[in-house]
């Protein structure tokens, strides 16, 4: 007889708990903060892994035309968000200097290696295609599939597209959302006479609002921690990292703001 399922087995935690393995602690040197910075990394990879299984899901849920499921999915989404932001607060008892002890063990891996987020900003329509070359192996067919599958923009446009707010067109699904002045008219129209599609509308203006959040966030805890130091992985840190801010997602859902 099989022995029964427990929750140490159900959740794997013995292998879990043994991948937090501080470089410091390998060179025979261990610093205390490190095994915090590791955690916090791991954890949001798996808050990475779990937004793309919720984004899939409402691409899913859009595609069937359930508008009101594709919402409560979105709204998944923004609370995990908000909980990666909160997750700064405990990143942020991390002094420079504490940073600094372990910084150099890091040599040059960074969170720009990231392919999962990556494939968020693929699948949220943020797409450049050098990206992907950056990357070998698995992560680089991943990223490759998601350059080429339908944005979570696109999926919407197509619901529109069925409801009759806009006609069907063809896009480069590898090239990044642009504002599109035809489809904000549509928009006007959406949100002054479909109010369930309108509130849709305004759960993906949420979602992207909350991206900006989180990117404000880690751009002032990099900030914070490095100053105007270059990234361990060669970027130029904060200075990249604050040019990603106030570009939207969803150009269109805050151009409407203006024609309403």
């Amino acid at each position: 007889m099989s022995q029964s399922l427990t929750y140490a087995s159900y959740l794997r935690l013995a292998e879990l708990l043994s991948l937090q393995t501080p470089r410091s602690r390998e060179l025979g040197d261990e610093e205390h903060d490190e095994m915090l910075f590791i955690v916090i990394h791991q954890v949001y990879e798996l808050w990475f892994k779990q937004l793309l299984h919720e984004i899939d899901h409402v691409q899913a849920l859009m595609t069937s035309d359930d508008v009101v499921g594709a919402g409560r999915g979105l709204r998944r989404i923004l609370s995990i968000l908000k909980v990666m932001v909160s997750q700064m607060d405990v990143l942020e008892t991390m002094t420079p200097r504490d940073f600094l002890s372990f910084r150099d063990r890091l040599e040059a891996s960074s969170g720009f290696q990231s392919a999962q987020f990556r494939e968020f900003e693929f699948v949220l329509g943020h797409k450049r295609p050098d990206i992907a070359e950056g990357f070998g192996g698995t992560e680089r067919e991943r990223l490759e599939r998601r350059l080429h599958e339908p944005s979570l923009w696109s999926t919407f446009r197509v619901l529109l597209a069925r409801r009759d707010v806009v006609s069907e067109r063809i896009v480069d699904e590898t090239a990044p959302t642009e504002p599109d002045p035809t489809l904000q008219s549509a928009l006007v129209e959406v949100y002054r006479h479909q109010p369930e599609l309108a509130e849709l509308c305004e759960r993906l203006v949420d979602l992207d609002e909350g991206i900006q959040e989180w990117r404000y966030r880690h751009v002032k805890m990099v900030e914070r921690t490095i100053g105007s130091k270059m990234g361990t992985g060669g970027s130029n840190g904060v200075e990249y990292l604050a040019s990603t801010l106030s570009k939207p997602l969803f150009p269109d859902l805050w151009a409407v703001r203006a024609l309403l």
